[in-house]
């Protein structure tokens, strides 16, 4: 079974960074068919992207009180280059002020009890950490 969560020893390098640079999230979400919460009374008849939805509406309003923000999200149809198996239904970029910010996001109660929406929606997830700039924007390298 694929880990949705980050492992104590991945949040201990977050908080331990000497960095307080901005810095982008990059979230790659496979969903689950149907949703599988551990208490069936709260949706197992919702689709795995109709209960991430749930814990998307929460996250956002989180993310404000952070100081972040979803920079963009889209749906994802085909792998063109890897295994076929790392597919993922959606890419979301959030941007935050600095790694501190997406710790303090996790301490925020009422964001850590909408995470039962997104366990019961993720089959399998990674989340990158990128460099991200001051300003929260999508910008090229390559513009001169």
């Amino acid at each position: 079974m694929a880990s949705i969560d980050p492992t104590e020893k991945q949040l201990a390098a977050i908080a331990n960074s000497d960095s307080d640079e901005p810095i982008v999230m990059l979230n790659l979400n496979k969903y689950r068919d149907k949703a599988e919460y551990l208490d069936p009374k709260l949706g197992n008849d919702l689709s795995g992207r109709d209960a991430y939805l749930r814990y998307g509406v929460v996250a956002q309003r989180a993310l404000g009180e952070v100081g972040a923000r979803i920079l963009w999200a889209t749906e994802s149809d085909a792998v063109v280059i890897g295994e076929e198996s790392m597919g993922y239904d959606e890419v979301v970029a959030v941007w935050y002020p600095n790694r501190a910010a997406f710790l303090d996001l996790l301490a925020i109660p009422w964001y850590f009890e909408a995470l039962v929406h997104r366990n019961a929606a993720v089959e399998k997830a990674a989340v990158l950490v990128c460099t991200g700039d001051k300003t929260p924007t999508l910008t090229s390298p390559f513009d001169a």
